[in-house]
Protein backbone atom coordinates (compact mmCIF):
# COMPACT_ATOMS: atom_id res chain seq x y z
CA UNK A 1 0.00 0.00 0.00
CA UNK A 2 1.20 3.45 -0.86
CA UNK A 3 1.67 5.65 2.39
CA UNK A 4 1.14 9.55 2.82
CA UNK A 5 3.69 11.77 0.85
CA UNK A 6 6.90 13.38 2.81
CA UNK A 7 7.56 16.95 1.03
CA UNK A 8 11.36 17.35 1.52
CA UNK A 9 10.85 21.09 0.44
CA UNK A 10 9.65 24.24 2.52
CA UNK A 11 6.53 24.80 0.24
CA UNK A 12 5.30 23.50 -3.33
CA UNK A 13 5.84 26.00 -6.35
CA UNK A 14 2.28 26.65 -7.52
CA UNK A 15 1.56 26.90 -11.56
CA UNK A 16 -1.71 28.64 -11.18
CA UNK A 17 -0.62 31.87 -12.92
CA UNK A 18 1.95 30.23 -15.57
CA UNK A 19 -0.27 31.10 -18.23
CA UNK A 20 -0.72 34.60 -17.22
CA UNK A 21 3.30 35.24 -17.77
CA UNK A 22 3.92 35.84 -21.19
CA UNK A 23 7.62 36.44 -20.65
CA UNK A 24 7.84 32.76 -19.34
CA UNK A 25 5.98 30.83 -22.20
CA UNK A 26 9.16 30.37 -24.53
CA UNK A 27 10.08 26.71 -23.86
CA UNK A 28 13.57 28.03 -23.48
CA UNK A 29 12.84 30.53 -21.07
CA UNK A 30 10.67 28.25 -18.86
CA UNK A 31 13.19 25.62 -18.63
CA UNK A 32 15.68 27.98 -17.49
CA UNK A 33 13.22 28.51 -14.46
CA UNK A 34 12.45 25.50 -13.71
CA UNK A 35 16.09 24.41 -13.70
CA UNK A 36 16.70 27.96 -11.10
CA UNK A 37 14.03 26.26 -8.73
CA UNK A 38 15.49 22.44 -9.14
CA UNK A 39 18.98 23.56 -8.09
CA UNK A 40 17.50 25.28 -5.68
CA UNK A 41 16.13 22.70 -4.28
CA UNK A 42 12.50 23.28 -5.36
CA UNK A 43 11.33 20.09 -7.24
CA UNK A 44 7.68 20.06 -6.25
CA UNK A 45 5.34 21.41 -9.06
CA UNK A 46 1.36 22.15 -8.44
CA UNK A 47 -0.70 21.93 -11.71
CA UNK A 48 -4.06 21.26 -12.49
CA UNK A 49 -5.80 20.72 -15.88
CA UNK A 50 -7.98 24.09 -15.46
CA UNK A 51 -5.02 26.14 -14.70
CA UNK A 52 -5.12 27.93 -17.83
CA UNK A 53 -8.02 25.89 -19.64
CA UNK A 54 -5.00 23.21 -19.73
CA UNK A 55 -2.49 25.74 -20.54
CA UNK A 56 -0.49 25.53 -17.91
CA UNK A 57 0.20 21.98 -18.10
CA UNK A 58 0.94 22.26 -21.83
CA UNK A 59 3.26 25.26 -21.29
CA UNK A 60 5.24 23.22 -18.86
CA UNK A 61 5.66 19.94 -20.45
CA UNK A 62 6.63 21.95 -23.65
CA UNK A 63 9.43 23.60 -21.51
CA UNK A 64 10.62 19.92 -20.11
CA UNK A 65 10.85 18.76 -23.82
CA UNK A 66 13.15 21.69 -24.75
CA UNK A 67 15.91 20.62 -22.19
CA UNK A 68 16.72 16.85 -22.07
CA UNK A 69 16.79 15.24 -18.88
CA UNK A 70 14.96 18.14 -16.78
CA UNK A 71 11.52 15.96 -16.53
CA UNK A 72 13.44 13.24 -14.92
CA UNK A 73 13.93 15.82 -11.93
CA UNK A 74 10.93 17.52 -11.72
CA UNK A 75 8.09 16.05 -9.22
CA UNK A 76 4.37 16.54 -10.51
CA UNK A 77 1.04 17.63 -8.38
CA UNK A 78 -1.65 17.42 -10.79
CA UNK A 79 -5.56 17.48 -10.56
CA UNK A 80 -8.80 16.95 -12.36
CA UNK A 81 -12.75 16.55 -11.82
CA UNK A 82 -13.49 20.17 -12.48
CA UNK A 83 -15.06 20.38 -15.76
CA UNK A 84 -15.70 24.48 -17.02
CA UNK A 85 -18.85 25.66 -18.89
CA UNK A 86 -16.19 25.58 -22.35
CA UNK A 87 -15.24 21.90 -21.73
CA UNK A 88 -18.87 21.25 -21.00
CA UNK A 89 -20.12 19.40 -24.47
CA UNK A 90 -23.43 19.69 -23.36
CA UNK A 91 -26.40 21.78 -24.53
CA UNK A 92 -26.30 23.08 -20.50
CA UNK A 93 -22.82 24.70 -20.78
CA UNK A 94 -22.56 24.13 -17.22
CA UNK A 95 -19.44 24.48 -14.67
CA UNK A 96 -20.17 20.95 -13.10
CA UNK A 97 -17.63 18.18 -11.44
CA UNK A 98 -17.04 14.49 -13.02
CA UNK A 99 -15.13 11.67 -11.28
CA UNK A 100 -16.21 9.19 -13.78
CA UNK A 101 -13.99 6.39 -14.58
CA UNK A 102 -13.83 7.11 -18.01
CA UNK A 103 -13.57 11.27 -17.47
CA UNK A 104 -10.33 10.25 -14.84
CA UNK A 105 -8.39 7.94 -17.36
CA UNK A 106 -8.58 10.26 -19.94
CA UNK A 107 -7.77 13.49 -17.52
CA UNK A 108 -4.75 11.34 -16.64
CA UNK A 109 -3.06 10.10 -19.80
CA UNK A 110 -3.80 13.78 -21.21
CA UNK A 111 -2.01 15.47 -18.22
CA UNK A 112 0.37 13.02 -18.61
CA UNK A 113 0.72 14.04 -22.08
CA UNK A 114 0.47 17.43 -21.79
CA UNK A 115 3.22 17.50 -19.14
CA UNK A 116 5.29 15.48 -20.65
CA UNK A 117 6.45 12.93 -18.32
CA UNK A 118 6.29 9.27 -17.21
CA UNK A 119 4.30 9.59 -14.18
CA UNK A 120 2.35 12.28 -12.27
CA UNK A 121 4.01 11.64 -8.64
CA UNK A 122 0.37 12.56 -7.58
CA UNK A 123 -2.91 12.91 -8.76
CA UNK A 124 -5.87 14.60 -7.13
CA UNK A 125 -9.40 14.93 -7.60
CA UNK A 126 -10.13 18.36 -7.64
CA UNK A 127 -13.31 18.97 -5.79
CA UNK A 128 -15.68 15.96 -4.27
CA UNK A 129 -18.59 14.87 -6.73
CA UNK A 130 -21.89 14.64 -5.24
CA UNK A 131 -22.23 11.77 -8.24
CA UNK A 132 -19.28 10.28 -7.57
CA UNK A 133 -19.32 6.30 -8.00
CA UNK A 134 -16.95 5.69 -5.31
CA UNK A 135 -16.55 1.92 -6.39
CA UNK A 136 -15.81 3.13 -9.94
CA UNK A 137 -13.67 6.04 -8.88
CA UNK A 138 -11.54 4.31 -6.54
CA UNK A 139 -11.13 1.26 -9.09
CA UNK A 140 -9.86 3.54 -11.82
CA UNK A 141 -6.97 5.53 -9.49
CA UNK A 142 -5.73 2.28 -8.10
CA UNK A 143 -5.73 1.03 -11.87
CA UNK A 144 -3.53 4.37 -12.82
CA UNK A 145 -1.60 3.45 -9.90
CA UNK A 146 -0.76 -0.19 -10.92
CA UNK A 147 -0.13 1.06 -14.35
CA UNK A 148 2.70 3.76 -12.75
CA UNK A 149 0.74 6.03 -14.52
CA UNK A 150 0.55 8.03 -11.20
CA UNK A 151 2.60 7.43 -7.62
CA UNK A 152 -0.16 8.18 -5.26
CA UNK A 153 -3.57 9.26 -5.59
CA UNK A 154 -5.25 12.09 -2.89
CA UNK A 155 -8.19 14.64 -3.04
CA UNK A 156 -8.49 18.11 -2.89
CA UNK A 157 -11.11 20.25 -1.10
CA UNK A 158 -13.12 17.10 0.38
CA UNK A 159 -14.71 16.86 3.56
CA UNK A 160 -13.84 13.91 5.96
CA UNK A 161 -16.82 11.60 4.96
CA UNK A 162 -16.47 12.28 1.22
CA UNK A 163 -12.84 11.24 1.42
CA UNK A 164 -13.31 8.19 3.84
CA UNK A 165 -16.14 7.13 1.69
CA UNK A 166 -13.75 6.74 -1.60
CA UNK A 167 -10.96 5.35 0.36
CA UNK A 168 -13.27 2.46 1.66
CA UNK A 169 -13.36 1.71 -1.93
CA UNK A 170 -9.49 1.73 -2.87
CA UNK A 171 -7.05 -0.68 -2.41
CA UNK A 172 -4.15 1.74 -2.23
CA UNK A 173 -4.39 4.48 0.17
CA UNK A 174 -5.30 7.76 -0.37
CA UNK A 175 -1.75 9.76 0.27
CA UNK A 176 -2.73 13.57 0.30
CA UNK A 177 -5.69 16.16 1.31
CA UNK A 178 -5.17 19.41 -0.65
CA UNK A 179 -7.46 21.96 1.45
CA UNK A 180 -7.38 26.19 1.70
CA UNK A 181 -5.85 27.04 5.31
CA UNK A 182 -4.53 30.45 6.14
CA UNK A 183 -4.54 32.96 8.52
CA UNK A 184 -7.32 34.38 6.93
CA UNK A 185 -9.22 31.04 6.72
CA UNK A 186 -7.86 28.60 10.17
CA UNK A 187 -11.95 27.19 10.04
CA UNK A 188 -10.48 23.82 9.51
CA UNK A 189 -8.82 23.94 12.59
CA UNK A 190 -11.57 24.20 14.80
CA UNK A 191 -14.10 22.21 12.61
CA UNK A 192 -12.05 18.86 12.74
CA UNK A 193 -11.37 18.30 9.35
CA UNK A 194 -7.58 19.11 9.61
CA UNK A 195 -7.63 16.94 12.36
CA UNK A 196 -9.29 14.15 10.75
CA UNK A 197 -7.17 14.37 7.53
CA UNK A 198 -3.66 14.05 9.94
CA UNK A 199 -5.51 11.04 11.92
CA UNK A 200 -6.16 9.20 8.43
CA UNK A 201 -2.59 9.67 7.28
CA UNK A 202 -3.02 12.38 4.54
CA UNK A 203 -0.30 14.53 3.85
CA UNK A 204 -1.52 18.14 4.32
CA UNK A 205 -1.07 20.60 1.17
CA UNK A 206 -2.03 23.87 2.11
CA UNK A 207 -3.38 26.23 -1.01
CA UNK A 208 -3.74 30.01 -0.64
CA UNK A 209 -1.94 30.02 2.11
CA UNK A 210 -1.75 33.56 2.58
CA UNK A 211 -5.34 33.98 1.89
CA UNK A 212 -4.95 35.73 -2.05
CA UNK A 213 -2.71 38.50 -0.15
CA UNK A 214 -5.49 38.96 2.48
CA UNK A 215 -3.28 37.52 5.57
CA UNK A 216 -0.62 40.33 4.96
CA UNK A 217 -3.31 43.15 4.38
CA UNK A 218 -5.78 41.86 7.19
CA UNK A 219 -6.09 42.42 10.76
CA UNK A 220 -3.23 40.26 11.42
CA UNK A 221 -1.11 42.72 9.57
CA UNK A 222 0.58 45.14 12.55
CA UNK A 223 1.72 41.86 14.32
CA UNK A 224 2.79 40.33 11.35
CA UNK A 225 4.97 43.23 10.47
CA UNK A 226 6.10 43.69 13.77
CA UNK A 227 6.78 39.79 14.46
CA UNK A 228 8.84 39.55 11.35
CA UNK A 229 10.78 42.36 12.10
CA UNK A 230 12.25 41.05 15.08
CA UNK A 231 12.60 37.52 13.52
CA UNK A 232 14.31 38.90 10.99
CA UNK A 233 11.82 37.07 8.25
CA UNK A 234 9.56 38.36 5.51
CA UNK A 235 5.74 38.62 6.44
CA UNK A 236 4.77 36.50 4.15
CA UNK A 237 7.70 33.70 5.58
CA UNK A 238 6.18 34.26 9.49
CA UNK A 239 2.64 33.23 7.97
CA UNK A 240 4.15 30.29 6.36
CA UNK A 241 5.81 29.45 9.44
CA UNK A 242 2.23 29.64 11.04
CA UNK A 243 1.10 26.70 9.13
CA UNK A 244 4.20 24.32 9.14
CA UNK A 245 3.51 24.46 13.05
CA UNK A 246 0.28 22.45 12.92
CA UNK A 247 1.03 18.43 12.95
CA UNK A 248 1.39 16.46 9.83
CA UNK A 249 4.02 18.89 8.15
CA UNK A 250 1.89 20.65 6.09
CA UNK A 251 3.86 22.30 3.10
CA UNK A 252 2.50 25.52 1.37
CA UNK A 253 1.61 25.66 -2.15
CA UNK A 254 3.03 29.13 -3.28
CA UNK A 255 1.34 30.43 -6.18
CA UNK A 256 4.52 33.29 -7.38
CA UNK A 257 6.86 33.04 -10.23
CA UNK A 258 9.32 35.59 -8.69
CA UNK A 259 12.77 33.78 -8.04
CA UNK A 260 13.68 36.99 -5.91
CA UNK A 261 10.36 36.10 -3.88
CA UNK A 262 10.68 32.81 -3.90
CA UNK A 263 14.29 33.15 -2.15
CA UNK A 264 13.08 35.14 0.21
CA UNK A 265 10.55 31.96 1.45
CA UNK A 266 13.29 29.78 1.00
CA UNK A 267 15.71 31.92 3.42
CA UNK A 268 12.45 31.92 6.18
CA UNK A 269 11.55 28.81 5.73
CA UNK A 270 13.63 28.03 9.06
CA UNK A 271 11.85 29.95 11.27
CA UNK A 272 10.20 28.22 14.10
CA UNK A 273 6.91 30.01 16.21
CA UNK A 274 6.72 29.49 19.64
CA UNK A 275 3.43 28.60 20.98
CA UNK A 276 2.71 32.11 22.64
CA UNK A 277 3.57 33.73 19.29
CA UNK A 278 1.37 31.29 17.37
CA UNK A 279 -1.52 31.93 19.20
CA UNK A 280 -0.74 35.59 19.09
CA UNK A 281 -1.05 35.49 15.20
CA UNK A 282 -4.43 33.60 15.60
CA UNK A 283 -6.18 35.72 17.98
CA UNK A 284 -5.12 38.70 15.62
CA UNK A 285 -6.17 37.40 12.43
CA UNK A 286 -9.83 36.35 14.21
CA UNK A 287 -9.98 39.29 15.71
CA UNK A 288 -10.91 37.19 19.44
CA UNK A 289 -8.73 34.92 21.39
CA UNK A 290 -9.33 31.05 21.68
CA UNK A 291 -12.34 30.12 24.39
Amino acid sequence: MSTAATFDVPFLLGMMRLHEEPALHPPARLADWIEARLDEGHDWFDHADIYGDRQGEALFGAALGARPGLANRVKVVTKASIVTPERDASAHRVKHYDSSPAYLAHAIDGSLARLGVERLDHFLLHRPDPLMDVEATGRVLDDAIAAGKIGAAGVSNFLPEQWRRLQGAMHRRLAAHQLQLSLDHPAPLFDGSFDALVADGLAPMIWSPLGGGRVLQGPARPLLLRLAGEYGVTPAGLALAWLRALPGRPVPVVGSLKPERLAALAADAGLTLDRPAWYALLEAARGHDVA
